[in-house]
């Protein structure tokens, strides 16, 4: 489990750590340059024409803190004061007299050029404003600049919260970060500013965070073992839960298909799926392991008898928007005693009728919105939902009480009471029609099995982008289909498994 910080909980992490176990700020400053100048050697980058430009807060202060130590290391090393002097903190100001002290000289202005390594420590993790004015000059004179350009913990520029970019910010090849990634460094537009995102441990407790509910945090590969459902040597098909899939609609019968197949391949025992009269065949000669319910008109009788025999229901992957289809989401949402995952169709006919949001029978539904979807339901912009996704999501899950994942480059999941999820596997070779439908039979699989709305939502999505990333090393990032994702999904967990 990785966590994500904003600037303001790594502050909180730092100053516990400088409060609880007694490590100076100046030597946290320390560790973090002696970490990034450890990264420039390993990578043996050019010293004969480096520039380190400093801001007044503590960014520059490790900013300073790496020019010497550059500077020791046989480096040709200027450094600039971008912000005010005579707004430093005592940190900063003792970095620069420690930097002069072993021979290095301190410009006022940045000067556009051609530079070995060009090093932005104006304003990392600390930037709490718009950039503007001169330093807004200096930021675009940079990005001009030549030379590998290395970000110190933050690009200068990025929000740290968001990932927004209100005016301009660094690019960076590199961006060293210190003891967590930074939310604004993983989400984007911050990500394309970041580049390379390497963690260097400089011995900040972050356990603060744990307690902090706004804290985001990622998966690695590592906490999947605990967090996979257990297949017992004695047991049976019903021991791993009976799916209900509502799908497909005249000429969709692919996305019942792929939602079908993605509940098994993750584990689900029994998949049934309810879908109209016209994708019998199809479905009965794709995919022969499962149920097939058909229906021509709308027959409540019926669906509430497959309610009541299913232990999770996933509803609206091509489902239609007609009015018989909006009468079997209507019921489905209203009566559904188990777990609901709600995806595609079933979201954009919730838009037209957010009415039925209010009747909710319990709390455990999951919604797997893309951007455009999650827009019509909050009735907000795109635009305004990239730019505060967490937000918006956050205050949606809250009122709604259910588990949302909103689905985008950077998937993020947000429940209440739970720390907010943000996916980091996956690959553009995923970007593909009825990848959504794959995700959210792999969650349905494993809601199937026993877990949790939340749990199974973000085990699901990580898992979808290891399948994207296995199915993309066999298929090229341009060839992958969405029964591709799919059938890639059993390749992970045997991998997983062995």
């Amino acid at each position: 489990m990785l966590f994500l910080p904003d600037g303001r909980q790594m502050k909180a992490a730092d100053s516990y750590t400088i409060r609880e176990k007694k490590i100076p700020s100046l030597i946290l400053m320390e560790r973090a340059a002696r970490t990034f100048v450890e990264t420039v050697m390993e990578r043996k980058l050019d010293l004969s024409n480096v520039c380190v430009v400093c801001g007044s807060g503590n960014n520059g202060g490790d900013g300073f803190a790496i020019a010497r130590l550059l500077l020791e290391k046989g480096g040709c090393v200027t450094a600039v004061m971008a912000g005010n002097p005579d707004h430093c903190t005592e940190e900063t100001l003792r970095q620069m007299e420690l930097f002069r002290e072993a021979g290095g000289t301190v410009g006022n202005s940045f000067e556009e050029g051609e530079y070995s390594i060009l090093i932005d420590a104006v304003f990392g993790a600390g930037l709490s404003r718009r950039v503007e004015g001169d330093y807004l000059a200096c930021i675009e004179a940079m990005n001009r600049s030549g030379g590998v350009k290395l970000a110190v913990d933050v690009p200068s520029g990025v929000s740290t919260t968001t990932g927004e970019v209100a005016t301009s910010a660094f690019r960076a090849d590199l961006t060293v970060s210190f003891q967590c990634a930074k939310l604004g460094c993983v989400l984007y537009p911050g990500r394309d500013y970041a580049g390379e995102v390497t963690v260097t441990d400089i011995g900040v407790d972050t356990s603060v965070l744990e307690g902090d509910r706004e804290a985001a945090y990622a998966l690695e590969e590592k906490d999947i073992k605990t967090m996979l459902p257990k297949r017992r040597p004695n047991s049976h098909k019903g021991d791993y839960g009976k799916a209900l899939i509502i799908a497909g609609s005249r000429g969709m019968a692919g996305a019942a298909y792929l939602a079908a197949l993605a509940a098994y391949r993750t584990g689900a025992g029994l998949v049934q799926i309810y879908t109209p009269e016209e994708n019998r065949t199809i479905l009965q000669t794709l995919l022969p392991e499962a149920i097939i319910r058909c229906y021509d008109f709308f027959d409540e009788k019926e669906l509430l008898r497959l309610l009541n025999w299913a232990d999770v229901v996933n509803i609206g992957s091509g489902l239609g928007t007609s009015d018989k289809s909006r009468r079997i989401l209507q019921t489905t949402l209203e009566n559904v005693q188990v777990p609901c995952v709600v995806d595609a169709d079933g979201l954009n006919l919730l838009a037209e009728h957010s009415r039925y949001l209010s009747r909710l029978p319990h709390d455990q539904f999951v919604f797997t919105p893309h951007m455009k979807e999650m827009s019509r339901i909050v009735k907000k912009p795109v635009e305004e939902l990239q730019r505060n996704r967490m937000e918006i999501l956050t205050q949606f899950t809250g009122e709604a009480r259910i588990t949302c994942v909103l689905k985008d480059a950077r998937t993020c999941i947000c429940r209440q009471g739970e720390h907010p999820y943000v996916n980091l596997s996956g690959n553009a070779a995923m970007a593909k029609a009825g990848s959504g439908d794959v995700l959210a039979g792999v969650i349905t699989g494993l809601i199937a099995q026993g877990m949790t709305c939340f749990d199974g939502a973000v085990l699901g999505v990580y898992l979808h982008g290891l399948a994207g990333e296995a199915a993309r090393e066999e298929k090229g990032i341009y060839s992958v289909l969405a029964r591709d994702l799919a059938d890639a999904v059993g390749t992970v967990l045997k991998r997983l498994e062995e």
